[in-house]
């Protein structure tokens, strides 16, 4: 990964750290971003079946 890929990657990080803590319905919200994540995980062939923290 080169250095302005990690620098993006952390901005969208960020972002989605902003995002949660201003959501008005924040379980909406972990909800949304947990489904976009995975699907990103997912196309990336990372298997997110076993990640559940129960």
């Amino acid at each position: 990964m080169s250095e302005k890929e990690l620098k993006d990657q952390v901005i969208k990080e960020f972002v989605n750290l902003q995002r949660v803590k201003t959501a008005t319905d924040r379980e909406a919200e972990i909800a949304y971003q947990e489904k976009v994540l995975r699907a990103r995980m997912q196309s990336l062939g990372i298997s997110t079946e076993d990640l559940e923290i129960k």
